[in-house]
């Protein structure tokens, strides 16, 4: 399960590169430090892209089962901002293509500005890139 968790946040990772943000804390790294809680909620990741910040949860098919306290960590979340300014924090929430249809329900019954600053996206392992070795087995159809 702890391998899962760390795919996981990986894939969390590379959606925040894929947008252009800059991961300052992450769980299960080896160079960044953990995050901490923030309002009593575990993050897996926190991330920054200029002037914004953004937070990174994956839900899995056990946060599913408490659907109130899902509900509540994101909204909790989705409504933070900055100290300095009231700019609010972006939050990323992945879930499992299982779980998407459940994730999306969940989001429908929250109100309009809180909806706003989540991105819900889909989290989904790649196959392995085959090795030069593997390649190299091959046999040569022409010379």
């Amino acid at each position: 399960m702890n391998n899962d968790r760390r795919k996981d946040v990986d894939m969390l990772i590379e959606e925040f590169w894929k947008k252009g943000y800059l991961t300052l804390f992450r769980k299960f790294g080896t160079y960044l430090p953990e995050p901490t809680a923030i309002g009593g909620f575990e993050v897996d990741a926190i991330a920054k892209q200029r002037n914004t910040l953004a937070i990174g949860i994956t839900l899995s098919e056990q946060d599913f089962n408490d659907l109130v306290m899902i509900k509540n960590k994101l909204a909790y979340l989705a409504n933070r901002h900055l100290k300095g300014s009231n700019k609010k924090v972006q939050l990323f929430v992945g879930v499992t293509l299982l779980n998407f249809k459940k994730a999306k329900s969940l989001l429908a019954e929250l109100d309009a500005e809180t909806k706003k600053n989540i991105k819900l996206f889909q989290i989904s392992y790649r196959e392995n890139i085959s090795t030069h070795k593997d390649k190299k087995s091959e046999k040569v159809l022409f010379s």
